[in-house]
């Protein structure tokens, strides 16, 4: 697809920590509560910048312990969602993220997605062990990530924060640069809907650097996210063919 033919985009958001800031910097505004279908958790906000209409999905807050729904999960529902309420011609899963330093990752780098996975879905059967896996490209990055200074590798997502040796051994295996929890789930959606799909990730946490993802997670959190909101709008404006700038 050509930058100049994005004329709507959806950002796919895990915490309210990592949408908000783009939100406001936006000036995007809260949709009305009947674009999304009841009762989903999830809450879209639009509005117009870099010349192209944007929608933000953020997954929401979990009713009973009042968390952000983190996970494949809602991360599925969140994006089918809003897929068909806007009709986006690209989506971006936007959000923060470990690395692996052996694919030359560290704390608040942002990497664009070549490609992505899941590595806890482990199924040994003909054929479902692909479909567990879900290896997919993603968008073509090379030009977007030269031009914007931004590492690109695989994603891969898992529904814990920490990590099994199978884990790491899939992981490894498929040279993943970028462990997080729902855009394997993002990409299974925006296949259904024929959309390409982004990844666009700031790193927390070093997954193979030795210390608990939990920890470093927590410290470099609100760092990772000023890296990423710093990066979106210039990701935006990459993609609608304007000369990447600060909004």
């Amino acid at each position: 697809m050509s930058p100049n033919a994005v004329q709507r985009v959806l950002l796919v958001f895990a915490m309210e920590t990592e949408a908000m800031p783009l939100v406001k910097r936006l000036g995007l505004q809260r949709d009305a509560a009947d674009k999304i279908l009841q009762p989903a958790p999830c809450v879209t906000f639009s509005g117009r910048a870099c010349d192209m209409d944007v929608h933000v999905v953020w997954n929401g807050r979990c009713g009973t312990h009042g968390v952000d729904n983190v996970g494949t999960v809602p991360a599925a529902l969140s994006t089918y969602i809003a897929a068909q309420a806007f009709k986006p011609h690209v989506i971006i899963s936007a959000g923060t993220a470990g690395g692996f330093k052996s694919r030359g990752a560290a704390i608040g780098d942002v990497f664009v997605s070549d490609a992505v996975m899941h590595h806890d879905r482990r199924i040994p059967l003909p054929s479902f062990n692909q479909y567990g896996i879900s290896y997919t490209k993603t968008l073509a990055v090379a030009s977007m990530a030269a031009t914007l200074g931004l590492k690109t590798g695989t994603v891969t997502s898992g529904n814990s924060l920490d990590y099994t040796d199978k884990d790491m051994e899939i992981m490894t295996q498929h040279s993943a640069a970028v462990k997080e929890m729902e855009a394997g789930a993002i990409a299974w959606v925006a296949q259904m809907f024929q959309v390409p799909l982004l990844c666009v990730k700031a790193i927390t946490d070093i997954v193979d650097g030795g210390r608990p993802s939990h920890e470093e997670f927590l410290e470099n959190l609100h760092a990772a996210a000023a890296s990423l909101q710093s990066t979106l709008p210039k990701v935006l404006q990459f993609m609608a063919g304007k000369e990447p700038s600060g909004l």
